[in-house]
């Protein structure tokens, strides 16, 4: 059975998680850029559960969890830079970016990530997998990040589709809870991972 039903018209993929393994990067990035602000270790696990999250939305839990605020500008431009930094240790997500080399030419895609336009160009540029999609958008593109919907609204209306005819690859909850705000079906590719 196929993922894609008739009537599909246009696919929207997720990055980080779903087409490209890069959730230990961003943990690492993250986990190096808030020691260094905060002064104190901060425990891998504590990094679970914040995948999908945007970066503020991941600083609004830290300073609640600390009681104080925190050089938003200084811990966001530290991880980014200890990221990209760290590109040759990403891998693709073969489960999904194989759907997404089988459908290329064949229907209009996106990339819809809550990760900064930096970030997400650098890993899909890194992997050979930015020619795949017609149009990439990002947390700097739109004002509500995922689970707002407006992230897949704006791809809809980029590869001029209706958004209940497009179809999103998701590895998290904000962004499930995001392709549903939006009408969208989805896919919890971590289904497909197993």
């Amino acid at each position: 059975m196929s993922l894609v039903r008739a009537g599909t018209q246009g696919l929207i993929f997720d990055c980080d998680g779903t087409l490209v393994d890069s959730l230990p990067l961003y943990r690492e990035g993250w986990l190096t850029a808030l020691e260094d602000a905060i002064g104190q270790g901060v425990p891998p696990e504590w990094f679970h559960g914040h995948g999908g999250m945007s970066e503020h939305m991941v600083l609004d839990i830290v300073e609640q969890r600390l009681g104080r605020v925190v050089d938003r500008d200084g811990i966001i431009s530290n991880a980014r830079t200890s990221m990209l930094r760290k590109l040759h240790v990403l891998r693709e997500i073969t489960v999904v970016t194989d759907i997404a080399r089988a459908y290329h030419g064949r229907l209009p895609m996106a990339v819809a990530s809550n990760g900064s336009r930096q970030v997400v160009s650098a890993c899909l540029s890194h992997l050979g997998l930015e020619k795949l999609f017609d149009v990439i958008i990002t947390i700097d593109d739109v004002n509500h990040p995922k689970p707002a919907p407006d992230m897949f609204l704006l791809a809809a209306r980029s590869l001029a589709c209706a958004p209940a005819t497009c179809l999103v690859f998701e590895d998290s909850r904000e962004g499930m809870q995001a392709a549903t705000r939006a009408g969208m079906a989805h896919v919890d590719v971590n289904t497909l991972q197993a």
